[in-house]
């Protein structure tokens, strides 16, 4: 079991995750920090229609690295949920590869794509996505039990655990729908944790909440990064985007812009 630790953070007043807390990734192989995790090779995505069709990705090449922050940008339209529902295995390419840790995702079954899914990607959803019948630790103990990575008896205490590392242990036996919409991002993050996965995706995370709360979401995120999970944020707002440590723009479905914040505390990142 890891050791709970805390620090202080300023910015926001909240419980900073830490490396030992939320990072002990099993010892099957997963990249360390820094080394290459994610590759998309050629990848393009048509969906049919009357008019010859849409191409939402076209010969997207891009790498992602252990530990980084990136944010994805781009106008409505431009292919970014379309790239996360690649990275994810939520749809499928037309063309090119997704290799992840050394796993062609695409040529997995569906069977076995939802269980890599489970183990290796935490998702975050504008809308939280979480069941509406069961209370918020009831939320991650199911996503525990349908995966099977954290043993049974460990569980509980887990996700326990995550929901105080977030700042919400206080509503975690209460329904979604008693939460406000930041403390409800904020339980949806602690789900996508819950497996302990190496990745984590979020689809416009914060796009429906206040400038405050988004800013605890941004902490958070940036957090996990610093503890060696892979975030990758789909965001509209390239304000926000000036937090992540990589951004690449897309537009009309390629890739326009990929740039690297070098700063010496990204250069200090274990």
């Amino acid at each position: 079991m890891e050791t709970m630790a805390y620090k202080k953070n300023p910015q926001a007043a909240e419980p900073a995750l830490t490396r030992t807390a939320l990072s002990s990734v099993p010892d099957d192989g997963l990249a360390t920090h820094g080394a290459r995790l994610i590759e998309l090779r050629k990848v393009s995505k048509t969906y049919p229609g009357a008019g010859g069709g849409f191409t939402a990705l076209n010969r997207v090449d891009l790498e992602f690295s252990a530990g980084e922050y990136v944010a994805i940008v781009g106008k409505s339209g431009s292919g970014k949920s379309t790239l996360l529902n690649m990275l994810t295995g939520i749809d499928h390419p037309s063309n090119g590869t997704v290799v992840i840790n050394g796993v062609d995702v695409h040529t997995l079954d569906e069977s076995a794509l939802a269980s890599w899914r489970g183990k290796s990607i935490g998702i975050v959803f504008q809308f939280f996505q979480l069941i509406p019948t069961l209370t918020i630790l009831e939320n991650l103990l199911l996503a525990m039990d349908f995966v099977k990575v954290i043993p049974k008896n460990e569980r509980q205490h887990r996700a326990e655990r995550l929901l105080e590392q977030v700042g919400i242990v206080q509503h975690g036996h209460k329904l979604p729908s008693a939460l406000s919409g930041g403390e409800q991002q904020r339980a949806a993050i602690a789900r996508a944790l819950a497996n302990d996965p190496p990745i984590v995706v979020a689809d416009e995370p914060t796009g429906n909440l206040d400038s405050q709360t988004t800013e605890v979401i941004q902490n958070l995120f940036k957090q996990l990064a610093d503890a060696g999970k892979t975030v990758i944020v789909v965001t509209h707002d390239k304000i926000a985007s000036a937090r992540f440590d990589r951004v690449v723009t897309l537009k009309d479905g390629v890739v326009e812009s990929d740039q690297k914040r070098a700063t010496e505390e990204q250069g200090a990142l274990p």
